[in-house]
C-alpha cells in the first residue's frame, strides 16, 4: 500500500528486473546553472519544494574557490511545469536533514559559511509563498546528518558538530511531530564510531541507516575519511540492530532513501574508489550503481544503474515518483539536473 506523505512508500510495485538508466526521466533543471549540493527538499501543498544548498560560483575548490550557501526556495507545481522562485529561507543554509510531512517540509540543522546550526523549522507553501514555522531546536548543532520520518517520529542521526571534518558523532535524536509540545529526545548512540553523510530510510516501524563515512587520524595527524558499508536499524524499545553490509561503501547517497517492494534503494553516492584523485579536475565522477537491500532476506544486491552518479543530495517521493535533485557529479562540481523514476514499473 502507499502511505501518506512523510511515511515510507511500500507499494506493490514490482522492481521488474534491474533499474536501467533508461528508466529514469528528467524533470526541468533547477534554475541555477551550477546546481546545488546539500539542499533541503520535500513536498508542500502538492508542489515539489527545494531550498538552500551550496555551490562554488566563482572558482572550483582546487582553484581556491569559496563555497557559497544559498537561501532561495524553488517550487515546481507539476512535473511538466517550470520551476519558480517562491521566496527565501530565514538564512542561507544547507547540508541538513529534510523530510516531508502532511503539513510541509521539516528542515533540521545544517550549516552555512560560518558554522553549523541546531535550529529546526517546517517549510510550507501558503498561497504559493514559503512560510517557515519554528520547531524545537536540536540539543546540539549538526550538519551532514541523516534522518527519516517513521510514522510521526523524525529521526536525526550522526553528523558533524563543527565545520572542517575534524570530528563526527554517533548520537541520535527523535522528535515526535504528532505532539505539539514535543521536544527532541536522545536515543541510544549508534554503535561504533561516529559517522556522517550516511543514508537513512524508514521501513514499517524502524529507522534504517546505511553507509556514510567516519574519520581516522593518519600518521601525519590529519583526519582521513573511512568509507563505511555498515547497515543498522533502530526500533524503540529494541535499540540498534546490525544487518548485512552493503556490497560497497556509499557516502552521501540521496536521503531519505526510497523503499520499493520490500527493498531499500541506495542510489549512487561516493564509494571512495576515487578519493583523493589527482588532478581533481580530471575526477571521473561518482559511480551510478544502485544497491538494493532486501528486508526479508537481509541481503544486498546490485539493483541497477542511474544515468549519472550523484552524491550530497536529497531524495523526495512526489506524485508516484522518486525524485533526486542536483547534487555533486564529482567533488566540487554540482549539477542542476533533476532525475525521476516512476514507482509504477509493472
Amino acid at each position: 500500500m502507499k502511505q501518506l506523505l512523510g511515511m515510507t512508500l511500500t507499494s506493490s510495485v514490482l522492481l521488474a528486473g534491474p533499474i536501467t538508466p533508461g528508466d529514469w526521466q528528467r524533470l526541468p533543471d533547477i534554475p541555477d546553472k551550477l546546481g546545488l549540493a546539500g539542499a533541503f527538499a520535500g513536498v508542500s501543498n502538492g508542489a515539489l519544494v527545494v531550498a538552500g544548498g551550496a555551490n562554488f560560483p566563482d572558482k572550483m575548490p582546487w582553484e581556491g574557490g569559496v563555497k557559497q550557501w544559498h537561501d532561495t526556495v524553488w517550487a515546481l507545481d507539476k512535473p511538466d511545469g517550470a520551476w519558480r522562485e517562491a521566496g527565501k529561507l530565514p538564512r542561507t543554509l544547507g547540508y541538513g536533514v529534510s523530510a516531508t510531512t502532511p503539513e510541509g517540509v521539516v528542515c533540521v540543522g545544517g550549516s552555512d559559511l560560518q558554522r553549523h546550526h541546531s535550529e529546526a523549522f517546517r517549510l510550507s507553501l501558503k498561497e504559493g509563498t514559503p512560510v517557515a514555522e519554528t520547531l524545537p531546536s536540536l540539543p546540539i548543532a549538526l550538519a551532514n546528518s541523516c534522518g527519516a520520518l517513521v510514522g510521526t517520529t523524525l529521526y536525526v542521526v550522526g553528523g558533524n558538530e563543527r565545520p572542517g571534518e575534524q570530528e563526527c558523532v554517533n548520537r541520535g535524536f527523535v522528535l515526535n511531530l504528532g505532539h505539539k509540545a514535543a521536544v527532541w529526545k536522545e536515543i541510544e548512540p549508534l554503535p561504533g564510531k561516529g559517522r556522517f553523510l550516511s543514508v537513512a530510510a524508514a521501513h514499517e516501524d524502524a529507522l534504517f541507516i546505511a553507509g556514510g563515512t567516519t574519520l581516522h587520524a593518519g600518521a601525519d595527524g590529519k583526519m582521513n575519511r573511512v568509507y563505511l558499508k555498515e547497515t543498522w536499524s533502530y526500533r524503540p524499545g529494541r535499540g540498534w540492530q546490525r544487518h548485512a553490509d552493503m556490497r560497497h561503501p556509499a557516502v552521501a547517497a540521496p536521503s531519505p532513501a526510497p523503499v520499493l517492494n520490500g527493498s531499500l534503494l541506495v542510489l549512487s553516492g561516493d564509494d571512495g574508489s576515487h578519493w583523493g584523485f589527482q588532478p581533481p579536475s580530471g575526477h571521473p565522477g561518482f559511480p551510478g550503481a544502485i544497491q538494493g537491500y532486501d528486508f526479508a532476506t537481509d541481503t544486498w544486491s546490485n539493483t541497477g544503474q542511474l544515468p549519472a552518479g550523484r552524491a550530497v543530495l536529497p531524495c523526495v517521493e512526489w506524485r508516484q515518483r522518486i525524485v533526486i535533485i542536483n547534487g555533486e557529479q564529482r567533488p566540487g562540481v554540482r549539477s542542476p539536473q533533476v532525475w525521476t523514476l516512476s514507482t509504477d514499473r509493472h
